[in-house]
């Protein structure tokens, strides 16, 4: 994990002074555990979870608020200012602030989309199908989101079918019984037939 963050680390600013990295993938993937750790490695870098920017009534139709709320100040080289959404009080929470760090992560599904992506350093997309992923997420979340996921499988199928990630992701993560495996993506120039081996950069294993 600290080779991929030393490498991301080197890449040019992509948002003001800020490296933003996306992790995107179906709900259920394993983002926000992958992101956490990465973002231990990349020295506590500040984490931004789409959950806290989407809300009930915009699932998907959050890119103007994040835009403005984020993406600009940080651009600006300034601290963003948003406000998460409590998923159970169905209301928005305190103002949270997040500072233009060397790297920040944006993690969650639709964090590759195409409002996002000219603002991107690196996107990387977490390899599980969406059917597993799906089938982890509700066994993680149990029966009172049942009603919830039926809503959430169609929002996120027409979502990735009208504005996919994967097609741009730089780099594929799969997640192995111990640690990950970082592969090229298929936005790569090195072509999705090249494996990273435990010795190249980006590594492998993490």
């Amino acid at each position: 994990m600290h080779a991929l963050a030393a490498t991301l680390l080197r890449l040019p600013p992509s948002c003001g002074p800020v490296r933003l990295i996306g992790v995107d993938g179906h709900a259920g993937s394993g983002k926000s555990t992958f992101a956490g750790r990465l973002a231990t490695a990349l020295g506590d870098a500040p984490v931004l979870h789409l959950d806290d920017v989407a809300s009930h009534d915009r699932l998907f139709s959050w890119d103007r608020r994040l835009l403005t709320e984020v993406i600009e100040p940080l651009r600006r080289g300034e601290t963003a200012h948003y406000a998460p959404y409590d998923w159970e009080a169905r209301r928005f929470g305190p103002v949270r602030a997040l500072p233009p760090a060397p790297a920040v992560l944006v993690e969650g599904v639709g964090a590759g989309r195409r409002a996002l992506r000219p603002h991107l350093a690196r996107l990387l997309w977490m390899e599980l199908p969406r059917r597993e992923s799906w089938t982890r997420g509700r066994s993680r979340d149990g029966e009172e989101q049942r009603e919830f996921w039926a809503g959430w499988v169609k929002a996120e199928h027409r979502h990735f079918t009208e504005d996919p990630s994967r097609p741009f992701a730089d780099l594929l993560v799969r997640q192995l019984t111990e640690g990950y495996e970082v592969l090229p993506g298929p936005n790569e120039t090195i072509g999705p037939d090249h494996s990273v081996t435990q010795g190249d950069d980006p590594s492998a294993m993490c």
